[in-house]
């Protein structure tokens, strides 16, 4: 039996998990972080895997994921608990579905407590626990829908009733350790192991815990896929500190480009704009094609050719994730360049289809098909 990849973010103590079927190479990852993105996009590329799935255990309060970036970038599906507000995700997973990749299953089994949608996930005889079962310990349960009691229940009635040599993979850990057993914690839990609800309860009643320090810009970004689509008015969102000057709506977008203050380029493939609609006008310059989605080795002489002196470049994608990438890499070449919060399609709705959620095109600016 081969063991999850475990991958850790220091900023947050946060475990990511990818797994794999060894045969069809097809992945799926747990927990992903945005801040690293380019570390799970390295780690899927160095050992040769598709990911098919971006699964949460929650809705994070300490981090933000990069489901949505996932998606955008590797073609991967996001599915999380559906009693976690993620609306965004394409699949909302209950108890007892299953998420397969390849010849490997995964079970999703409802474990509430830390959130009223916490999940964990099974697989040979791993249990992925989220904050819901911690290496001596578990998530707090004071906020964001939480219940001790529930906790208590998902803990000593699901996980305490999985074999004793499951091993437990958690979202956390902030001493180093990286993985037990569910033998392990019924031991010797201290707030589980042996502890009466009452005793629990007590426990938890009294930890007296800080507010999260990014709960008001994580929550609500996880429930979106942690796609934050923030820019507020008819002005710009700044970005600088991300690498590009701003984010910008489609109507501001629009308003500039007619202006004649900016040149707007739709950085989607050449068969995206052939197939779902483009704009007239625009400059069709993909970041990536196919085959492979492989980055466009002509994109920034295009861009530079595209976008003359003093005028800003406005970036356009699918849902606003690829014109980032493009955002970030026009800066680097010495244009101010902007992000089309949205981009032409807008985001996936609960049946994961696309155009009914903002974007370009849904807010009624102009576009032609075919």
């Amino acid at each position: 039996m081969y063991p999850p990849i475990q991958l850790f973010d220091p900023a947050s103590s946060t475990y990511t998990y990818v797994l794999h079927d060894p045969a069809t190479r097809e992945a799926l990852i747990i927990d992903p972080v945005d801040e690293q993105l380019a570390r799970d996009l390295a780690v899927l590329r160095e050992r040769g895997l598709k990911l098919l799935w971006t699964v949460e255990t929650h809705a994070h309060a300490d981090h933000v994921t990069s489901a949505g970036l996932l998606a955008e970038h590797a073609g991967a599906r996001t599915a999380a608990p559906e009693g976690c507000g993620i609306g965004t995700a394409a699949v909302q997973l209950k108890h007892g579905d299953v998420l397969k990749f390849g010849g490997e299953e995964m079970l999703a089994l409802h474990t509430p407590g830390h959130t009223a949608g916490s999940m964990s996930y099974l697989w040979r005889g791993n249990v992925f626990t989220g904050d819901t079962l911690l290496i001596n310990g578990c998530g707090r349960t004071d906020f964001q829908s939480g219940s001790a009691a529930a906790l208590y229940r998902s803990v000593t009635e699901v996980l305490f009733a999985l074999p004793t040599e499951t091993v437990v993979w958690p979202a956390h850990d902030y001493q180093g350790r990286t993985h037990s057993t569910i033998g392990a914690e019924k031991a010797g839990n201290a707030r589980l192991g042996g502890k009466t609800l009452a005793e629990f309860t007590a426990i938890m009643d009294d930890l007296n815990l800080p507010k999260p320090r990014r709960i008001d810009e994580a929550v609500p970004a996880n429930q979106s896929s942690g796609l934050r689509h923030d820019a507020g008015g008819g002005g710009a969102e700044p970005r600088a500190a991300q690498g590009y000057a701003g984010d910008v709506t489609p109507q501001t977008a629009y308003e500039w480009w007619k202006q004649g203050q900016a040149v707007l380029v739709d950085v989607r493939t050449d068969a995206e704009r052939e197939w779902v609609g483009f704009v007239p006008g625009a400059v069709p310059l993909a970041w990536k094609q196919w085959p492979g989605m492989a980055v466009n080795v002509a994109f920034d002489e295009g861009l530079k050719a595209a976008v003359p002196p003093g005028k800003k470049a406005l970036l356009m994608c699918r849902s606003g994730v690829r014109s980032i990438a493009a955002a970030k890499r026009a800066t680097e070449l010495g244009i101010e360049a902007y992000n089309i919060l949205e981009g032409f399609e807008g985001d996936p709705d609960e049946n994961a289809q696309r155009g009914k959620r903002g974007g370009w095109r849904l807010r009624g600016l102009p576009w032609r098909q075919g």
